[in-house]
């Protein structure tokens, strides 16, 4: 199946602890069906100190249940997204306004 929401996308929280945050996705997993949104879901961490990198808490973007993103359009408002044939290139579509994703 195609990916509605891809790497780069932005994106408004649906659920969750921080609904209504938007962010862009930094990555996805499509096998689990979940995707790391840059500054959301944001858990810390403790870590330890080693020769490269300094410990403590550090804070790490966990990954959320791609059902509870949503795309934003061009007006900034959440959106379905769509596929439609374009000549013969297969190209995402935002529904409410009809507008091309990937150009």
């Amino acid at each position: 199946m195609a990916a509605k929401l891809r790497k780069g996308d932005k994106v408004i929280v649906l659920a969750g602890k921080d609904k209504g945050k938007t962010g862009s996705i930094t990555s996805v997993d499509p096998k689990s069906g979940k995707a790391i949104v840059g500054g959301i879901n944001v858990s810390i961490r403790a870590t330890r100190q080693s020769q490269e990198s300094q410990g403590g808490r550090i804070p790490k973007p966990m990954p959320m249940d791609l059902s509870n993103l949503a795309y934003v359009d061009a007006k900034g408002k959440a959106t379905r997204v769509g596929f439609k044939m374009e000549g013969d290139k297969k190209v995402r579509f935002a529904k409410t306004t009809g507008d091309v994703i990937d150009a």
